[in-house]
C-alpha cells in the first residue's frame, strides 16, 4: 500500500493537469472542480503514507527503483524518511487550499492556471521524493516553468519584472547545481567504481572526496539552495516575487517553495559533505542570524501588508538556516518542524491578505482601519494566524523557534551562544512589525468609509483558514505528533557530520547500500 499510495500522491497530480487539458475552455466549473478534486484526492492519498511508516528507522521507505538512462545509471528512484513525508505532507495540504483561494480570484485563462497550478504540485512533491541526483534536478527544473507563467501572466501590474527576476535567480542556482552533480558523479567513480547518480550510493561516496573538491561541490550546492530558500543577501527576488503573485502563488511560495531549499541543504549539503558542512555551520549560521534581523528591521518600515510578510519570510527562513547549521539533533528538528510551521502560518497570512484584497483592491495599511468592527470571524482567525507567525507560546511558531535557538547555543560545531542570543532578538522583531500591522489594520481608527461595509468570511475562505490554524494550534499543543516522524532521519544526519567530523574520512568502511 505505501508504494501505491507513494506513486499516487506524486502522479495524480500530473493526470489531472493531462485531465484539464482536455476540458472546453468554457467550462470554468468543470476547470476548477476538477483541480481542486484532483488535490484533495492527492492528499487524503499522501495520509496512506502513515499508518505503514515505521517511525524507529531512519531508513528510506516506500522506495522504487526503476532503471532510467543505463549509461550513467539514472533511474526513477523514490522513497522517503521522515523529513520528506513531513515536505510531502505539507505541499499535498497546501495545495487545495490555494485552489480554494482561486475561485474568485483568477478570471481568465483559467484553464492554463489550473493545468499549472498541478504541474507545479507534480515538481514539487518529485523534489521531496526524489533518491536520484539526475530526477532530482529533473523535478527541480520542472518546477521554475509553471511558477514563471503563474507570476507573469496572473500576478501584479509588475507581474513580468518580478516573474523574470525569480526566473534569472533559481536559474543560475540551477545551473550550478547541474554542474554539481555531474563533478559529483565523476569524482565517485574512484571509490564506487561506477558512474552513476543514484544519491544513496553518492552519500557513500561524497564523504571521502578531496577536502578542496568537497568544498567546491558544497558550495555549487549550497548557493543553488541558498537562492531557494532565500537566504541573505541572495533573498531580493523573493519581495517582488511573493507581491506580484496571486494570492495561491503567494502562498505556495511560502507554503512549499521555499523549503526545496532548506530540504535540499539536508538532503544535500549535510549528507555528501558532512567535514565541510561542520567547518562552514559559523558562516553560514552567521548570514541566517543577519537574515533574521534584516528580514525583520526591514518588515518594520513597509507599508504594504503583502511585502512585510514577503520580508518576514525572510527572517522566518533565517531560524530554518540557522537550525540546520546547528548541526544538532534538537536544532534540525527545530529547522524541519519550523519549515511546516512557516508553510502554514505564512501561508494562511497570505491567505488573510488576499481576503483584504478581494475586499478592498489595496495592499496599503493605511488604507486599512477598524476591520475587526465589521469583519469579526475574520478577525479571530487573522489574529491566531499572526500570533503563531509571532512565535507565542502554544502555537506552532513557538516551538520550531524555541528549538533552532536552543540547537545554536548547545552547538558543538558553532561554540558560540551569541548565535542564539542574537537570533532570537528576531522574535522581539517579529512582534513589532505584526504587532504594529495587525493594530493598524485590524484596530486602527481610519475612518474611511470604504472599510464600513466589508463582508465578513464567505464558507470557501472559512475552508482555505480553519484547517491552517487548527494545524497551528495542533503542532503548539502536540508538536511530537508531527516531530516523531522525522527523529530518527535527524538523527542519522546530525550522527553523520559528527562521525566524518570527529573520526575523520579514513575512519569510514564503505558498504555496497545503506543498511545492508
Amino acid at each position: 500500500m505505501g508504494v501505491a499510495a507513494l506513486l499516487t500522491t506524486l502522479f495524480a497530480p500530473l493526470a489531472g493537469a493531462a485531465a484539464i487539458a482536455l476540458i472546453q475552455r468554457d467550462q470554468k466549473r468543470a476547470i476548477w472542480t476538477t483541480a481542486l478534486i484532483v488535490t484533495v484526492f492527492t492528499f487524503i492519498a499522501s495520509l496512506f503514507l502513515l499508518p505503514g511508516f515505521d517511525m524507529t528507522t531512519a531508513e528510506m521507505q516506500y522506495r522504487l527503483d526503476v532503471q532510467w538512462i543505463a549509461a550513467i545509471d539514472a533511474g526513477f528512484r523514490i522513497g522517503i524518511d521522515g523529513t520528506s513525508l513531513l515536505m510531502v505532507l505539507l505541499t499535498t495540504l497546501i495545495m487545495p487550499v490555494a485552489l480554494l483561494s482561486s475561485v474568485h480570484s483568477i478570471k481568465k485563462m483559467e484553464k492554463e492556471y489550473y493545468a499549472l497550478m498541478l504541474l507545479l504540485q507534480f515538481g514539487m512533491t518529485g523534489v521531496f521524493l526524489a533518491l536520484d541526483t539526475f530526477l532530482f534536478y529533473v523535478f527541480w527544473e520542472l518546477i521554475l516553468i509553471p511558477m514563471y507563467f503563474i507570476i507573469g501572466i496572473w500576478g501584479g501590474k509588475d507581474r513580468v519584472y518580478a516573474a523574470i527576476k525569480f526566473f534569472l535567480y533559481t536559474l543560475v542556482g540551477s545551473l550550478l547545481m547541474l554542474v554539481a552533480i555531474l563533478w559529483l558523479s565523476f569524482a565517485a567513480q574512484q571509490h564506487l567504481d561506477v558512474f552513476t547518480t543514484d544519491l544513496l550510493k553518492l552519500r557513500l561516496a561524497g564523504p571521502l572526496l578531496a577536502p578542496d573538491l568537497q568544498m567546491w561541490l558544497f558550495l555549487a550546492f549550497a548557493l543553488s539552495f541558498f537562492i531557494k530558500v532565500p537566504l541573505f543577501p541572495f533573498h531580493t527576488w523573493l519581495p517582488d516575487a511573493h507581491v506580484q503573485a496571486p494570492t495561491a502563488g503567494s502562498v505556495i511560495l511560502a507554503g512549499v517553495l521555499l523549503k526545496l531549499g532548506t530540504y535540499g541543504l539536508i538532503r544535500y549539503n549535510l549528507d555528501l559533505f558532512p567535514q565541510t558542512s561542520a567547518e562552514l555551520s559559523g558562516i553560514i549560521s552567521a548570514l541566517a542570524v543577519f537574515g533574521i534581523i534584516y528580514g525583520a528591521l526591514v518588515a518594520m518600515v513597509q507599508t504594504d501588508i503583502k511585502k512585510l510578510v514577503a520580508y518576514s519570510s525572510v527572517s522566518h527562513m533565517g531560524f530554518v538556516v540557522l537550525g540546520i547549521f546547528s548541526l544538532t539533533v534538537t536544532g534540525v528538528q527545530g529547522a524541519v518542524i519550523q519549515m511546516v510551521n512557516h508553510g502554514i502560518s505564512t501561508g494562511a497570512l497570505f491567505l488573510c491578505v488576499g481576503v483584504l484584497y478581494e475586499r478592498r483592491h489595496t495592499r496599503e495599511i493605511a488604507d486599512y482601519g477598524g476591520i475587526t468592527n465589521v469583519m469579526p470571524r475574520f478577525a479571530v482567525l487573522f489574529t491566531i494566524s499572526m500570533l503563531a507567525s509571532v512565535g507565542l507560546p502554544g502555537l506552532n511558531g513557538f516551538v520550531g523557534e524555541f528549538l533552532t535557538l536552543m540547537g545554536a547555543f548547545v552547538s558543538p560545531f558553532l561554540r558560540n551562544p551569541w548565535y542564539a542570543v542574537i537570533g532570537a532578538s528576531g522574535v522581539i522583531f517579529a512582534a513589532v512589525y505584526l504587532l504594529w500591522m495587525f493594530q493598524r489594520v485590524m484596530f486602527g481608527t481610519n475612518d474611511n468609509p470604504e472599510n464600513h461595509h466589508l463582508r465578513d468570511l464567505s464558507r470557501i475562505e472559512y475552508w482555505q483558514l480553519v484547517p491552517l490554524v487548527i494545524l497551528m494550534i495542533w503542532i503548539g499543543v502536540a508538536p511530537r505528533t508531527f516531530m516523531d516522524y522525522s527523529e530518527k532521519a535527524i538523527q542519522q544526519v546530525v550522527g553523520h557530520v559528527e562521525h566524518f567530523k570527529l573520526g575523520g574520512a579514513a575512519a569510514h568502511v564503505v558498504p555496497t547500500e545503506p543498511g545492508k
